[in-house]
């Protein structure tokens, strides 16, 4: 079983972390170990607990402003080409997003997903706004 704190141990001896504070850590993903050095993408990790009693981990990554993203085609593209994970709209930032239960999780497990949502979000932002900013 990990904790939130196992976690966010776990991660700040793996990434790049940008910002911490109680419940969120931001990170800079790096893509070097796919080949390219100049792309990154910003992740954001955040604590939840479902029920009062059950803790979990949000990982989220921005793709782009939704006021600049054509969202029935964003979605369509998600809907034929993403396995993991879903979209979402918080704040002004449309993002890509996956929970997984602490309980339960090995941090082999986490960093699966965490890949996916990097890759997604990463590929949805230079299809859709061109850049790679996030």
């Amino acid at each position: 079983m990990a904790s939130w704190h196992d976690l966010v141990q776990y991660v700040k001896s793996t990434y790049r972390v940008l910002r911490e504070e109680p419940d969120e850590l931001r990170i800079e993903y790096s893509f070097r170990q796919y080949g390219d050095d100049d792309r990154t993408q910003v992740i954001v990790l955040a604590h939840e607990v479902l029920d009062k009693k059950h803790d979990w981990v949000q990982i989220a990554s921005p793709c782009g402003l939704a006021s600049q993203i054509n969202l029935r085609s964003f979605l369509e593209e998600i809907g034929h080409t993403t396995i993991a994970g879903g979209a979402a709209i918080m704040g002004e930032h449309v993002v890509i997003r996956h929970s997984l239960p602490l309980e339960n999780v090995d941090f082999n497990e986490f960093n699966d997903p965490l890949d996916l949502v990097a890759c997604t979000a990463d590929q949805l932002e230079e299809q859709f706004v061109g850049g790679d900013d996030y």
